[in-house]
This record gives C-alpha cells, sequence and structure tokens, in this order.
C-alpha cells in the first residue's frame, strides 16, 4: 500500500513537472503605457498578449504595466529605446524624440483624414522615418493604431478662434502642437497626460484636446462641459518594441510578435473607426454639450503656422507632398 502510495505521489509529481516545463515561459515581454487600462491602445496591448501567449502555447510570457505603472509616456519611450522595458503601447512619442524631421505625422491640421495618413505612412516618408526611430531610438512599429480625430473640450462654447480668448488650453510638451495652438489662438499650458483630469478639476487649465477615447477613458466629461468637434489632428498610436530584443528572437517568435502586433493594432483601429461617432454619442449620454464650430476658421489660422513647421521644422518633405498622396 505504502509503494503505491509513493508511486501515486511520484506520478503527480512527474505530472506536475512536465506540465510546468511545457507552460514555461522561455522569453517574457514586458508592455508599458502610460494610458488608461481601458484606453483602445491598452485594449489593443491586451490583444497582443493574448494571441502572442496563446500562438507561443505559453513560451511567450507579455506582461503588462498600463496606467502609468511603469511612468509617463516620455519615461516608457525611453525605456524601450534602452532596453529597460521591452514594448510600449503609447501614441507618437517616438517619432518627436527620434524622428523629430517627421513629426507631421503626428501635429495638428496636416493629415486630411485617417485613409490619407495611412497612405502617407505606407509611402517612402513613411519607411524612411521609421528607418529614423530604429537608427536613433532602437524601437520598431509593430503596427498603427486609429485613435479618432482629436477635438476640443472646455467648459464654454467654442465655436470660432476668437472664443479662445482667455481660455488656457492644455496640451502636451510637444513644441509643434504649441506653435499651431497658439498660432490659432490659444493659450497653453504644458501639462503630463496624467495629470489631466487633475489638471481640468482644480483649473490649472481650463480646456483640453484630444481623442474620443482619450476624453472617455480619462472621463473628462465629469470636468468639462462643451465637447467642439474641430478634428484638428488625426490621432495615432502604436505598439513599438526594442529593436535590440526582438532582434534576440527565434525566428518562430518573431513571426508570432510581429502577426500579433499587426492584427491587434489593425482590431483596434477596425474598433474605432466602427464606434468613433457612437463615442461621441457616449460622451453626450455623459452630460457633454456638442458644438459644431466653423471649422475652416480654425484651420485658416492654422495654416502659416503649419507651413513654417514644414519649412523650419520638417524640411525632409514639403505640405505639398505630403498632401499629394
Amino acid at each position: 500500500m505504502r509503494n503505491r502510495i509513493f508511486l501515486v505521489t511520484g506520478l503527480a509529481l512527474v505530472i506536475f513537472l512536465l506540465v510546468g516545463v511545457s507552460y514555461a515561459a522561455e522569453v517574457t515581454i514586458r508592455l508599458g503605457s502610460a494610458f488608461d487600462p481601458n484606453h483602445i491602445l491598452c485594449q489593443a496591448a491586451q490583444k497582443f498578449k493574448d494571441l502572442v501567449e496563446e500562438r507561443s502555447n505559453g513560451a511567450i510570457e507579455v506582461q503588462l504595466f498600463l496606467g502609468g505603472a511603469m511612468g509617463s509616456e516620455e519615461e516608457c519611450t525611453e525605456a524601450v529605446s534602452i532596453g529597460a522595458l521591452e514594448m510600449q503601447a503609447g501614441g507618437g512619442l517616438p517619432i518627436k524624440t527620434f524622428a523629430p524631421q517627421y513629426y507631421f505625422f503626428d501635429s495638428p491640421y496636416v493629415m486630411k483624414d485617417w485613409n490619407h495618413f495611412q497612405r502617407v505612412w505606407a509611402s517612402p516618408l513613411g519607411d524612411k522615418m521609421r528607418e529614423e526611430i530604429i537608427k536613433n531610438g532602437n524601437t520598431m512599429y509593430l503596427g498603427v493604431v486609429y485613435r479618432g480625430v482629436r477635438h476640443f473640450t472646455s467648459n464654454k462654447p467654442v465655436r470660432t478662434p476668437d472664443d479662445l480668448k482667455g481660455i488656457k488650453l492644455r496640451l502636451p510638451q510637444l513644441p509643434t502642437w504649441v506653435k499651431v495652438w497658439e498660432a490659432i489662438g490659444a493659450s497653453t499650458v504644458p501639462i503630463a497626460l496624467t495629470e489631466l483630469f487633475t489638471a481640468l478639476q482644480t483649473g490649472v487649465a481650463d480646456a483640453s484636446e484630444g481623442d474620443v477615447t482619450q476624453i472617455l477613458s480619462f472621463r473628462l466629461y465629469e470636468v468639462q462641459k462643451y465637447l467642439t468637434l474641430t478634428g484638428h489632428l488625426v490621432q495615432t498610436g502604436a505598439l513599438t518594441i526594442n529593436k535590440p530584443f526582438f532582434d534576440k528572437l527565434k525566428k518562430e517568435y518573431q513571426d508570432i510578435v510581429l502577426q500579433a502586433g499587426k492584427e491587434a493594432t489593425d482590431w483596434a483601429s477596425n474598433t474605432i473607426v466602427a464606434k468613433e461617432a457612437e463615442l461621441i454619442k457616449e460622451l453626450e449620454a455623459k452630460g457633454m454639450q456638442i458644438i459644431q464650430p466653423d471649422a475652416e476658421a480654425f484651420r485658416a489660422k492654422a495654416k502659416p503656422a503649419v507651413e513654417e513647421l514644414f519649412k523650419t521644422e520638417w524640411t525632409v518633405t514639403t505640405w505639398d507632398e505630403v498632401l499629394s498622396y
């Protein structure tokens, strides 16, 4: 009887060890994001995790650190560049940081719409931009995510550029954005994304601008009364990975990561394309008043600043070339 107990116990231990070995992760990918876990970029990160772990049979483990758990977007961008973090779900900071001459991809009033953005992204301009980011930042794009066009939020109605007088507009610390919005007539205050809600709640800023997923996931409807549909920027984000880390992966694991990155970002983009109008209605249901502004008046005010930026900052191309795609 004792021998039988020992035999059963031994078999159970062997099975446990075999199962443990078969599902032990060979590779761990830490993926950070400064965005709220409900944001579409974090949903894309979750989709990526699910796909990678399933297709690798657990050999690749993806650990998610969302909502600023790994620091600000700037800190995550730097961490991926130096290999302290393997991946990020973030916005356009890799372009701004490592290929600033191509930052027209993520600046106001440049791209016409999402379809136009995709054509430019797939063009030789996009290819050269991504090469620069790898060269200067050790960072590779797995896929780009459409987050919707950016709009304006405030506690007083804004219908024309003249209505911006006296309003403190929160912006990320992006000089090109500041130049364009100040040309339109706004007074800007630089505030990190993680501090956005508190800044609006306490009056450090009176207004913000962002895509509808940002406005919803950060609950800005609780501290902002109006949503003005300026549509001033085709906002995107991305899943990015440290290139030296990626290069060290087995070929089969590289293929899994590449395919999962494409599928996760395509899924996220298609989700927002299908739901963008619905999300605006959701914001209205939560109490925000929707304003259809004089969009052309805003665009006309922005045009000289955008043209100047192509002459001084984005000299790798011209606005005419970008618009030609």
